[in-house]
Protein backbone atom coordinates (compact mmCIF):
# COMPACT_ATOMS: atom_id res chain seq x y z
CA UNK A 1 0.00 0.00 0.00
CA UNK A 2 2.68 2.18 0.61
CA UNK A 3 4.36 1.22 -2.67
CA UNK A 4 1.65 2.47 -4.35
CA UNK A 5 1.38 5.93 -2.30
CA UNK A 6 4.78 6.30 -2.94
CA UNK A 7 4.12 5.56 -6.90
CA UNK A 8 1.11 7.56 -7.37
CA UNK A 9 2.90 10.62 -5.40
CA UNK A 10 6.38 10.33 -7.56
CA UNK A 11 3.41 9.81 -10.91
CA UNK A 12 2.18 13.43 -9.25
CA UNK A 13 5.29 14.87 -9.51
CA UNK A 14 6.31 13.79 -13.04
CA UNK A 15 2.69 15.40 -14.13
CA UNK A 16 3.28 18.89 -12.07
CA UNK A 17 6.88 18.80 -14.07
CA UNK A 18 6.18 18.47 -17.41
CA UNK A 19 3.08 20.88 -17.09
CA UNK A 20 6.11 23.73 -15.68
CA UNK A 21 7.84 22.24 -19.19
CA UNK A 22 5.36 22.57 -21.19
CA UNK A 23 4.66 26.36 -19.93
CA UNK A 24 8.04 27.08 -20.07
CA UNK A 25 8.07 25.91 -24.14
CA UNK A 26 5.82 28.31 -24.81
CA UNK A 27 7.87 31.47 -23.67
CA UNK A 28 10.85 29.64 -25.35
CA UNK A 29 11.09 31.13 -29.06
CA UNK A 30 13.40 28.97 -31.48
CA UNK A 31 14.43 30.61 -34.87
CA UNK A 32 14.52 28.71 -37.93
CA UNK A 33 16.58 30.28 -41.18
CA UNK A 34 16.99 29.85 -44.65
CA UNK A 35 18.73 32.22 -47.33
CA UNK A 36 21.71 32.83 -45.11
CA UNK A 37 19.76 34.47 -42.73
CA UNK A 38 17.84 36.63 -45.43
CA UNK A 39 15.00 34.64 -43.85
CA UNK A 40 14.16 33.98 -40.16
CA UNK A 41 11.34 32.28 -38.99
CA UNK A 42 10.09 32.00 -34.94
CA UNK A 43 8.41 29.56 -33.34
CA UNK A 44 8.16 28.73 -29.79
CA UNK A 45 9.35 25.31 -27.93
CA UNK A 46 5.45 23.82 -28.75
CA UNK A 47 6.28 24.93 -32.45
CA UNK A 48 3.42 28.01 -32.64
CA UNK A 49 4.17 30.26 -35.18
CA UNK A 50 5.18 33.49 -33.74
CA UNK A 51 6.56 35.19 -36.76
CA UNK A 52 9.17 35.50 -39.64
CA UNK A 53 11.64 38.34 -40.75
CA UNK A 54 12.34 39.14 -44.70
CA UNK A 55 15.28 40.69 -46.11
CA UNK A 56 14.70 43.50 -48.70
CA UNK A 57 17.23 42.32 -50.77
CA UNK A 58 15.50 39.36 -50.98
CA UNK A 59 11.92 40.40 -51.93
CA UNK A 60 11.35 40.46 -56.04
CA UNK A 61 8.44 40.98 -57.40
CA UNK A 62 9.71 38.42 -60.22
CA UNK A 63 10.53 35.72 -57.96
CA UNK A 64 8.22 35.20 -55.38
CA UNK A 65 8.79 31.40 -55.57
CA UNK A 66 12.15 31.65 -53.98
CA UNK A 67 10.78 33.64 -50.92
CA UNK A 68 8.22 31.22 -51.03
CA UNK A 69 10.16 28.40 -50.81
CA UNK A 70 13.09 30.29 -48.35
CA UNK A 71 10.02 31.14 -45.79
CA UNK A 72 9.02 27.46 -45.69
CA UNK A 73 12.18 26.58 -45.18
CA UNK A 74 13.05 28.74 -42.01
CA UNK A 75 9.79 27.60 -40.48
CA UNK A 76 11.33 24.28 -41.61
CA UNK A 77 14.35 24.77 -39.49
CA UNK A 78 12.59 26.55 -36.64
CA UNK A 79 10.04 23.66 -35.89
CA UNK A 80 12.94 20.94 -36.15
CA UNK A 81 14.75 23.31 -33.34
CA UNK A 82 11.26 23.84 -31.50
CA UNK A 83 10.82 19.74 -31.56
CA UNK A 84 14.46 19.67 -30.63
CA UNK A 85 13.84 21.65 -27.34
CA UNK A 86 10.63 20.20 -26.37
CA UNK A 87 12.11 16.69 -26.54
CA UNK A 88 15.30 17.55 -24.39
CA UNK A 89 13.18 19.06 -22.14
CA UNK A 90 10.82 16.78 -21.70
CA UNK A 91 13.16 13.83 -21.24
CA UNK A 92 14.71 15.80 -18.32
CA UNK A 93 11.27 16.38 -17.03
CA UNK A 94 10.79 12.54 -16.85
CA UNK A 95 13.88 11.20 -15.94
CA UNK A 96 14.27 9.78 -19.20
CA UNK A 97 11.47 7.45 -19.00
CA UNK A 98 9.41 6.64 -22.34
CA UNK A 99 6.09 7.48 -21.51
CA UNK A 100 3.19 5.79 -23.85
CA UNK A 101 1.49 8.48 -25.33
CA UNK A 102 3.94 11.06 -25.17
CA UNK A 103 5.75 11.92 -28.69
CA UNK A 104 9.32 12.86 -27.00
Amino acid sequence: MAGDMNLLKQARMMQERIQEVQKDLKERIEEGSAGGGVVKAYVNGQGEIMGVKISAEVVDPEDIETLEELVAAAFKNAVEKAKELEAKEMQKATGGLNLPGMNF
